[in-house]
Order: structure tokens, then C-alpha cells, then sequence
């Protein structure tokens, strides 16, 4: 028996060996005699010359592809028996995919195309250019962009981020883009910063929809739209046309869209396992087409877990994401995606201060002990003290049809939520430091002298909590002239928030006023409609030039409280409500130069509205209501390809209002609102990507230029109170320049990929610059005197993936390093000091909170993705 089962086990290897063979075998190449051929035409019948045409196989993936010559004309030619995909996509229309099958024989297929959404046209070229560097780039421009885009791909995305990857991290392949988590990748909140914008400056949409937080136009890099839901993304670094709605198109949009479904089914499995604990576990599962081909589903789920590059800061979110595409008739289409989140961490309120580090090394945060070295008093900074909740969802349905005559419809309505409840400590041993240090070396002290126990109201029990409900309508009328667009953007939403002091020990809120931090209701309406229209009948011209109207309505209910508001003078209550409006205007042309060679040149206006903050002031009173802040941006640049280079690059101007200055009357009982002085952010941006050979790529980018504020001269305001003199000093985290150059390789299911970016000189402020004068304190915003030397940050990627007609397709095995050097630069600082003057140079404290890169993570995935299609 023994015998038998050694000769057994030893034929396993010849078994396997030849069913892996069989089932990765390519398919015969008999009969590829097949042709496929047609026009292309707009809705109202116009042949359209220069459409992309692209032939994929029933696995998606591309196999030929053709432009439309001055008849409309394609044809693909020496085609095997099969089932195959026509993508055919036109600058101003929506891509068309057309499913035929091959049988040896000739095939004629007419396509007419339907208009396009905005949002739609940037698919354009996505895939579908002949240049070898075009598409061994995981970053590109598009020749018909009329402003400063980058689109980054799928395949940077599922080859070269880290499983653990966000849409934070992701963003970070754009020119001038600076990103940085320091528990880690994945591991917490991350914000973007680009040209000067921060976080809540710029808007992100998803499948074309605006999401963002109610109190101000901010987002949750671990909370919303998860890596495995993002397909591609399109970062428009302007305004945008007036068909690009939302909240802040102040400093641009990003655009991320959900995956394309595959016409065949597929399955995926995946585990990944790596630093600090981290692991995922991944599933996905394509349906392909059912329901006589009109139908396809898509599911996906994944868990990950890590406790994090910094001590106690432990992490883990589940999530899921589906989406339904239903063909309605051959002039409707129908999708329904939805994806929803749930994250719990212990992330604490505040980082680790200087002497905390220089104890305990550069990944503290927090500590494992509830008690303090004399076993009895309770250590404030035990992890346990510091958790959030956060559950969200976000659900769009879209309905597009061509109504006949040159015009279509497109309806997205939506609704998502977000819920972030978080107790934590509010106390810390740090709290009692305020020894300012002349260098980074404390004096030595030791931290169990400085000890500090849990008081019933030290925690803070706090909730962020939204609703929103929305529509965005747009029709579309196509001409020999051009296309002609008109529609809104609808939206409601309803907030709750609080803080109010807490027992940490066992998170019973206090009944006392005082240790109320706040307390609002409020309910936030807009409406943004847009007229725009395209002019094609210039040749080589595309002009586009519309206007919308940026309105909302916010409507507040603040109960009084111990600090932001008072006690409303015995009032439970009060309501008060603002209306905000801008006019927005843009224009933007394209010019073909030549079919690989083109110019673009834009003007546009952005905006964004107050925080609903402004309210938060002594009585809830407010004698001036500032306005909604604008950002004129004029730009222009240009696109080039060659077989084996592409390159985009482009100059900008951009004037833009800042955050307003406020001060309290005690007189008047009132507080009042002026515009700080504004800024101008000018520069050069620049991206390219080198086809070295058919499999080997260099890529690169890279930005230079300032963002500075204007200088400012004293001024009294009507009621009396003195402001002094600023100087033009720098925007606050605005890289002076950036570089990125990565090496690609991508050959056989096997894909390599190493990224490097440094970021420039940065500068910041040490607290806010504030000036007494007549008695009144006032704060006039931050002042530069903190100077950020540049950091590097190296990433590499290994990858092997099962493709090409194997039962197999997609299975991988994936190798990610995320800060390969292992750099551990300091990136940002919150300091001690309460305030500062403007260009005096910063002093280092024991007490300034500390932002330094994370170390090296090393992360492998197993992939098995298996492919059951027809064959």
C-alpha cells in the first residue's frame, strides 16, 4: 500500500503538469480567415473619421486596433472562431461596445455613437492609442484633454499599489500630488495636496458622482470608495467645464470610476499578508453576460486588518462593492453600483510629541499598559481610550438613453451616508510639557515622572453623522456644429454632530453644560445648474464655454453649550440659516496640431462655501457672513506622441480667496468676517512616459513653482477694529517642486515596477500670527516660519499573472515594498505654540506633534482567479 501511494504521489506532478498544459494551451489557429468591418457615425448619421476602434477577446483584453479613415471605415482582418468586443469611442461621444461572433466568415457592423457626459468622455483614449508608449504607460494625457489631466490607469492600479492601497495613495502617480500615512498604507486617514489645494479645496467624484463631508468639502481616504472599486481615475487639475459639478471645483476633481464588467465570467480569490500584521482577504465574482446578453453583475468583498506602523494604532475595515448593468432596450442602458464600508481603529485625536519619540522610538503613538509603572494609576494613553466606528454607504443609479433626433438623456440620482463615532482620551502625559527645547533632545526627563490620572470628564464622546440624497440630470443635443449641454445637480442633506465630555473609563457622557464642546443640527440644500456648449465646426477646434450657478441653502440648529456658543442666553436653541451663490464661467479649446500633437489652452472659475463652522461663535451671532471663496485658474499646455515617447506639459496662473479673518465685538456681541488676503499659485507641470522597447518603459514627472500669499496693508474695519500689515509669505504645504520617475517592465504576465518621488521644500506656520490692537485679539492666520526639507519615498512592484486563454485567467502572485529605503522623514509638524509672528523663525518644544514617513512594508498577495467561459 505504502508502494502504491509513493508511485501515486509521484505521477501528481506529471498529472497536474499536463492539465496545466492543456488548459493554458492557446487556441488553434485554424479558421482565422474571420473579418470584421463597418462605418462609425454620429446619432444624427454624420461619418465620423479618426474613431478608435479597439477588437478585445472575450476575456477584455485588447487584441487589435483601428482608427475610422475619412469614410468611417474600419476593418480587422485574420480573426479565429470566437466571441469578440468592439469598443469604438469618439472625442464628445460615449464609448459603444458591440459584442460578434466570428465564425470564419465576414462580418459588417455599423455603429452610431451617443453623446457623452464629460465625466464619460475622458474613456476616450484611455486604452485605445497605437502609441507603444501610450500603452505601456501606467500614467497618460489625452490628445483631446482642454486642460491639465492625468489619467491613471487600471493597470497602475492593480500592478503597481499596494493591496492595502487608497484612493489617497493612488492620487500620488499625478504630477505635483503629495500623500503620506503614517501607520502605513491603508492604515488611516490620508489626504492629498496638489498646486497648493488641500484637502477640501478640490472635489472627488465616483462613476461621476460628488462626494465629500457636510461640514466642510473634505474626505475619508479609509472610509469611502475602497481601492478594489476603483477602476481607473481621471485627475483634472482645473475647474472644469460648467458640466463638472461639485463642491469644490475651487482646486479641480478627481474622478474615480468603478470597474468595467468582463463579458465572461471570472472569480478571484486573494490573500495578502505583510508588515505590521497586515493582512486582507479578497473575493470577486463576475457574472459575464446574462439574460440573452443584456445583463452583468459584479460583486466583490474584502477584509483587512493590521495593527499598524505605530504602536496601538490598530486598524480594520470590511467592505463591499457590487454593480448591475441592465440593457434596457437598444437605446437605454441601467447601472446600479453601491459599495459599503465599516471601519473600527484606534486612532488617537493627536500624534506623538518630540520627547515621546526620543523615548520610545519613532512609531509610538500609544501604549499596551492600563496602568502607569506604579500598577495603580491608569495610563491615559492606553489604546483602549481611543476608538473609532465608522459605517458608511454610497449607492448611485444611472440611466442613460438616446431619445432620437441627436439627443440623449443621462439621470445619476444617489445617496450616501457617513457615521463617525469616536471616543478618546482627551488628556495626555504631553499635555504637561511645556518646556521649549533648543534642538530635537529633550532634557532627559523621564515620562513616569510626568504622570497625569483620568478625570470623569477628560474623554470626549464625539459624532460626525450625515445623510445625502441627490440628482444629476443632463441633456444633450448633437449638431454638425457641436454639442449643445443643460442640466443640474440636486442635492439634500441632513447633519448631526457633537462633542461633549466623557468618562474614558467607562464612556458615560457628563450632564454638565460646560463640558459640552458643541452641539448643531443642520440641513444643507443645492442646487447647481449648467448650460455649455461644444463647438466642433472650426477644423482641427474643439471650443467648449458654458456658466453655472453654484447655489446653497444651510440651515443650522445650535443648542448651547460649555465653549463654541455659550448658553444662548438661556435658550435650549437658536436657528439661523445662509445662501450662498456663485456665478461660475469657463471656456477651453483643443487644437490638433497634428494627429499626435495637440495644444489646449482654458480659463474657468471655482468655488467653494464656508465651513458650517462660521457659526461656531460666541451667541451663535455673526455680523458679517463671509462669501463663498473663488479660484480663477488660466492655464495651457500641450499633448505629444510618438511611437515610442508621449509627453504632456503645462503652465498655470491661479488667483485664489483664502480663509476668512474673524474677530468678536464684544460691543456689538457679534463676530465678523473679512477676506484674508488672497494668493496666487503659478507653475509648470510636466509628465512623460519612454517605451525603451515593446516591454520596457521609464516614466516620469515632474512639477516646479510657488504659492504665495498676497502681502497685505494694515486696514481698519467699519466697526472700528485694526488689523496689521502681513507680508507675502508662502501657502502652507505647497512643494516648491516635485519629481517622480518610475522604470516599468510588462511582458508575459509578468509585471515590474519601481517608483520614486521626492517632494520639494515646503513651508508652514508654527500656530496663528494674532495681533491686539485697542484691546482686541485678533487672528490674522498662519504665518511662514516653518520650513519642511524634501523627502523621498521609493515603492516596488513584482507581479506574475495566469492569462490568455486559461482556465486560470487572473490568478497572481504579487510582491509590494512600500517605502523601499525605508525613509523616515518628518513630513509635518503640529506645533506647541499657541500663536506666532509671521517670518520669525520657528522654536522647536518638546510638546510639537510629529509626522514621519512610515517604515518599510513588505506585502505578498496569492491570487487564484479562475475563468469557466465558453470556449
Amino acid at each position: 500500500m505504502l508502494r502504491m501511494t509513493s508511485g501515486w504521489l509521484k505521477t501528481i506532478p506529471v498529472v497536474v503538469g499536463l492539465a496545466l498544459a492543456l488548459l493554458t494551451a492557446p487556441v488553434s489557429a485554424q479558421n482565422a480567415n474571420g473579418i470584421v468591418q463597418g462605418t462609425v457615425a454620429d446619432a444624427s448619421g454624420k461619418i465620423l473619421a479618426g474613431a478608435s476602434v479597439t477588437l478585445n477577446d472575450a476575456a477584455g483584453i485588447a487584441q487589435q486596433r483601428a482608427l475610422t479613415d475619412k469614410d468611417g471605415y474600419y476593418s480587422f482582418v485574420g480573426l479565429q472562431a470566437g466571441r469578440y468586443e468592439l469598443a469604438i469611442s469618439a472625442t464628445g461621444f460615449r464609448t459603444v461596445e458591440r459584442i460578434v461572433t466570428v465564425a470564419g466568415n465576414k462580418q459588417t457592423l455599423d455603429v452610431k455613437l451617443i453623446l457623452a457626459s464629460v465625466a464619460e468622455e475622458v474613456v476616450v483614449e484611455a486604452d485605445d492609442n497605437s502609441s507603444i508608449a501610450v500603452q505601456l504607460a501606467p500614467v497618460k494625457a489625452l490628445l483631446d484633454a482642454a486642460s491639465p489631466r492625468t489619467e491613471i490607469s487600471s493597470l497602475y492600479i492593480r500592478e503597481f499599489t499596494s493591496p492595502m492601497t487608497d484612493f489617497s495613495d493612488i492620487t500620488q502617480a499625478a504630477p505635483g500630488t503629495m500623500s503620506f500615512s503614517v501607520n502605513g498604507i491603508g492604515n488611516g486617514q490620508a489626504k492629498t495636496w496638489y498646486r497648493g489645494f488641500k484637502d477640501g479645496m478640490y472635489t472627488m467624484t465616483w462613476d461621476g458622482v460628488p462626494f465629500q463631508d457636510s461640514n466642510d468639502p473634505t474626505h475619508h481616504s479609509w472610509a469611502y470608495v475602497p481601492a478594489p472599486a476603483i477602476s481607473y481615475i481621471d485627475f483634472d487639475r482645473s475647474p472644469g467645464t460648467a458640466s463638472d459639478v461639485g463642491p469644490a471645483n475651487f482646486g479641480g476633481s478627481i474622478h474615480m470610476f468603478s470597474p468595467k464588467l468582463s463579458n465572461s465570467m471570472q472569480i478571484q480569490d486573494a490573500v495578502s499578508y505583510g508588515s505590521f500584521n497586515s493582512t486582507q482577504y479578497l473575493g470577486q465574482f463576475n457574472s459575464g453576460l446574462f439574460a440573452s446578453n443584456k445583463a452583468n453583475f459584479w460583486f466583490e468583498g474584502h477584509h483587512q486588518n493590521s495593527d499598524g506602523y505605530q504602536t496601538g494604532n490598530y486598524q480594520q475595515r470590511t467592505a463591499a462593492t457590487a454593480k448591475l448593468t441592465y440593457k434596457l432596450t437598444s437605446a437605454t442602458n441601467f447601472a446600479l453600483v453601491g459599495t459599503s464600508i465599516i471601519v473600527d481603529s484606534n486612532t488617537p485625536n493627536s500624534d506623538a510629541t518630540r520627547r515621546q519619540l526620543f523615548h520610545h522610538g519613532d512609531n509610538y503613538l500609544m501604549e499596551s499598559n492600563q496602568y502607569q509603572a506604579d500598577g495603580v494609576t491608569l495610563n491615559p494613553q492606553w489604546y483602549r481610550y481611543y476608538n473609532y466606528h465608522i459605517p458608511t454607504n454610497f449607492e448611485v443609479a444611472t440611466l442613460d438613453s438616446d431619445l432620437g433626433s441627436g439627443w440623449t438623456v443621462n439621470s445619476k440620482t444617489y445617496t450616501y451616508s457617513y457615521s463617525n463615532h469616536q471616543h478618546y482620551q482627551n488628556k495626555q502625559d504631553s499635555d504637561l510639557i511645556t518646556t521649549a527645547l533648543p534642538s530635537d533632545v529633550p532634557d532627559g526627563q523621564s515620562l513616569s515622572a510626568i504622570t497625569e490620572a483620568l478625570s470623569s470628564n477628560s474623554g470626549i464622546n464625539k459624532l460626525n453623522q450625515y445623510n445625502r440624497i441627490g440628482e444629476i440630470a443632463t441633456f444633450a443635443s448633437a449638431s454638425r456644429y457641436g454639442v449643445l449641454r443643460f442640466g443640474s445637480w440636486v442635492e439634500w442633506t441632513t447633519t448631526h454632530r457633537y462633542q461633549v465630555g466623557s468618562d474614558p473609563r467607562t464612556w458615560v457622557d457628563s450632564t454638565v453644560l460646560k463640558d459640552l464642546k458643541f452641539h448643531e443640527r443642520f440641513w444643507t440644500d443645492s442646487v447647481q445648474p449648467y448650460l455649455e456648449y461644444q463647438y466642433v465646426g472650426f477644423p482641427r477646434w474643439t471650443i467648449t464655454a458654458g456658466i453655472k450657478s453654484a447655489l446653497y441653502r444651510m440651515t443650522l440648529q445650535q443648542y448651547a453649550d460649555g465653549k463654541t456658543v455659550g448658553n444662548l442666553g438661556g435658550n435650549a436653541f437658536v436657528y439661523h440659516s445662509a445662501l450662498y451663490n456663485s456665478w461660475l464661467p469657463s471656456i477651453e479649446a483643443n487644437y490638433r496640431i497634428r494627429s499626435n500633437w495637440s495644444a489646449y489652452g482654458q480659463y474657468g472659475r471655482g468655488s467653494v462655501i464656508p465651513p458650517s463652522s462660521v457659526f461656531d461663535a460666541t451667541g451663535a451671532q455673526v455680523g458679517t457672513l463671509p462669501k463663498p471663496t473663488t479660484a480663477d485658474t488660466v492655464q495651457g499646455g500641450s499633448v505629444f506622441r510618438t511611437n515610442h515617447f508621449s509627453v504632456d506639459a503645462d503652465v498655470f496662473h491661479i488667483h485664489f480667496q483664502n480663509n476668512y479673518t474673524s474677530y468678536y465685538d464684544s460691543t456689538a456681541g457679534m463676530t465678523y468676517y473679512y477676506a484674508a488676503a488672497p494668493s496666487n499659485t503659478i507653475g509648470f507641470e510636466g509628465e512623460g512616459n519612454i517605451a525603451l522597447t515593446r516591454t520596457l518603459s521609464f516614466v516620469l514627472n515632474g512639477t516646479a513653482g510657488q504659492a504665495k500669499y498676497e502681502a497685505a496693508n494694515a486696514y481698519t474695519t467699519p466697526t472700528g477694529s485694526a488689523f496689521a500689515a502681513m507680508p507675502s509669505y508662502w501657502v502652507s504645504n505647497a512643494a516648491h517642486d516635485t519629481e517622480s520617475a518610475g522604470l516599468t517592465y510588462q511582458s508575459k504576465g509578468i509585471s515590474f515596477g519601481l517608483f520614486n518621488k521626492r517632494i520639494g521644500t515646503r513651508y508652514d506656520a508654527a500656530g496663528n500670527a494674532t495681533s491686539v490692537i485697542n484691546g482686541v485679539t485678533t487672528t490674522l492666520g498662519s504665518g511662514q516660519n516653518m520650513t519642511y526639507d524634501p523627502f523621498w519615498m521609493s515603492n516596488l512592484f513584482v507581479n506574475y499573472t495566469i492569462r490568455k486563454n486559461s482556465f486560470f485567467d487572473g490568478s497572481k502572485i504579487k510582491l509590494s515594498i512600500n517605502n523601499l529605503l525605508d525613509n523616515h522623514d518628518q513630513v509635518a509638524i503640529s506645533s506647541a505654540a499657541n500663536s506666532a509672528v509671521p517670518l520669525v523663525p520657528y522654536v522647536k518644544s518638546a510638546n510639537d506633534q510629529l509626522n514621519l514617513l512610515p517604515g518599510r512594508s513588505v506585502m505578498i498577495t496569492f491570487q487564484m482567479g479562475l475563468s469557466p467561459r465558453e470556449r
